[in-house]
């Protein structure tokens, strides 16, 4: 018997794992209680995928055996209480796409700010280098579609908190973390650790052949890993202090160390300018080291 799968929410996300649950064999039904896009409405009818916007059918939604929601979504929600109370577990597109990726690596950023500029970089160095890789999640195609459309060897994923909360198994190969600040509160009972603890949610199934870039510099981060051990390769990145893996600003030259491969190059050749920029630089190139990518490809990259 098929495995019963609801997705709720037809927006982007939505409509990628209805697309990968189809192809994967379960019998799936999308349902949203606002209109769906002509697009997503089209994409849906031509895969045979049956759908309900502008309500839910709370007996079919209640009788699945796992429930697909939004990144939109929050757990204080109606219908994701009812699903919580009757034991339904519940994950996010990115968690269904992880389970069909194959041996396809991920490199997955997360952070408050920053994070759409750090993964076009990323994906950017990845394509000079040659690399077959495809950008996925808050940017680009939703990840499931991907690897529904198109599957690539390599996933380069920008990553919201939002989507963080709803993982279980999902684990990048390489993950970025550029810095926490206060953000979108009202979705973590406004308490700033609850929010803290959803951005390294990216790190939770890492295991130590992984890699862990983050900054060094942001204090929120450094005192959230002084109580919280993290399993994988860490790669620290910093304008203040010296580092002896990873990358550092210093005397205007950003240094990158991974294994035992050194590259350096001045920060004026950035084609990105500001500090801000300079963080989001030099994590793109840690990611780039960390890959092989030769130091003439990522100085020709940024």
């Amino acid at each position: 018997m098929k495995r019963r799968l609801v997705i709720l929410g037809g927006g982007e996300s939505g409509v990628g794992a209805a697309l990968l649950a189809k192809k994967e064999g379960y019998d799936v039904v999308l349902m949203d209680e606002g209109s769906l896009k002509d697009g997503y409405r089209n994409e849906l009818k031509s895969s045979g995928i049956e759908f309900l916007e502008g309500a839910i059918d709370e007996q079919r939604l209640l009788a699945a055996d796992e429930v697909v929601k939004s990144p939109g979504i929050p757990e204080k929600n109606e219908w994701v209480k009812k699903i919580r109370a009757k034991g339904i577990p519940v994950i996010g597109e990115i968690e269904l796409a992880f389970r069909y990726k194959g041996d396809s690596k991920i490199v997955a950023i997360t952070g408050s700010n920053g994070k759409s500029t750090t993964t076009a970089l990323i994906y950017h160095i990845f394509k000079t280098a040659g690399l077959d890789c495809a950008l996925v999640g808050n940017i680009g195609y939703s990840f499931a579609k991907q690897v529904v459309e198109d599957p690539k060897p390599l996933y380069v994923a920008e990553i919201s908190s939002f989507q963080l909360d709803d993982i279980v198994t999902f684990r990048p190969d390489i993950a970025v973390l550029l810095n926490i600040t206060e953000d979108h509160l009202d979705r973590y009972d406004y308490k700033f650790e609850n929010y803290i603890q959803s951005k390294f949610r990216i790190t939770m199934n890492q295991t130590t052949r992984d890699y862990f870039i983050y900054n060094l510099d942001d204090d929120i981060i450094t005192q959230y890993m002084k109580r919280n051990p993290i399993h994988s390769i860490q790669l620290p990145m910093s304008m203040k202090q010296t580092v002896k893996q990873g990358g550092q600003i210093q005397n205007d030259e950003l240094n990158v160390k991974v294994g035992s491969e050194e590259q350096s190059m001045s920060i004026y050749d950035f084609a990105l300018k500001g500090k801000h920029n300079q963080y989001n630089t030099m994590a793109a190139s840690v990611a780039g080291a960390t890959m092989d990518i030769r130091k003439n490809k990522i100085r020709e990259a940024v």
